[in-house]
């Protein structure tokens, strides 16, 4: 009879990643913002577009009134939504990566503010919906980085969480290794911070699979949690409705 493989504890694994301070994190993606938006369409072969487009579908179909992109990064998420018209009122994009707002800024998103996702500078249900993109992995505590999204909610109002995630367990042990290894040797060539995308695969195979994610969203309020998959897994977008 064969022993079955040990069960991992996603939760300690990421937390012993993750709770570097968070001001590491933030120095680290200072370090990268002038060359964020080329690596992510270099070392996605373009996909990362695909993934937003989806999310900004998911929200427009809903037309929430008021909108917050967290871990808005560039901006890339919140300028879709403008120009998609998803959001019916107004749409605002916090990050607390100043250097990655600057970024942000630059290429005309609108209402930017500093803000940690873990401590959001906004009163309770403030907005119908929030999105954020490939940043809860970067969040110290993700448990209390969604109950805060939950609190700025209004009742009815949905959480959108577009994030890397597992592929299925025979395409698992070769993406890990390409995250790990060969991803950044490609990174190096546009930045010098090969470590900012050692980090990535680190993060990523750290981070909680698709039903233990949403698992999470609901002991942290919600209501219900549900995901769609894209590229066999690689990368989910979490929905949860408050």
């Amino acid at each position: 009879m064969s022993t079955p493989p040990p069960r991992v504890d996603y939760n300690a694994v990421h937390d012993e990643l993750a709770h570097q301070q968070p001001e590491a994190i933030s120095a680290m993606f200072g370090r990268v913002a002038q060359r964020y938006d080329l690596l992510n369409r270099v070392i996605s072969g373009g996909l990362d577009l695909y993934y937003r487009r989806q999310l900004v579908h998911a929200v427009n179909a809903q037309k929430p009134r008021r909108v917050l992109d967290l871990a808005t990064g560039s901006g890339d998420v919140i300028l879709a939504l403008k120009r998609n018209s998803a959001y019916a009122e107004t749409a605002v994009g916090a990050d607390f990566c100043l250097p990655m707002l600057q970024q942000a800024r630059a290429k005309g998103a609108p209402n930017l503010t500093a803000g940690d996702a873990m401590r959001l500078p906004f009163p309770d249900a403030s907005f119908d919906a929030i999105t954020i993109s490939f940043g809860l992995r970067n969040v110290a505590d993700r448990r209390a980085g969604l109950a805060e999204m939950r609190r700025v909610l209004r009742p009815g109002g949905r959480a959108y969480v577009l994030e890397f995630s597992h592929p299925p367990s025979w395409l698992a042990p070769a993406y890990f290794w390409y995250m790990r290894h060969i991803m950044p040797f490609f990174a190096q060539f546009f930045t010098s911070e090969r470590g900012a995308y050692e980090y990535l695969g680190d993060s990523i195979k750290a981070f909680l699979p698709q039903a233990a994610l949403a698992g999470v969203m609901r002991q942290a309020g919600f209501a219900s949690a549900s995901w769609t998959n894209f590229t066999l897994g690689i990368v989910a977008l979490h929905i949860a409705e408050v």
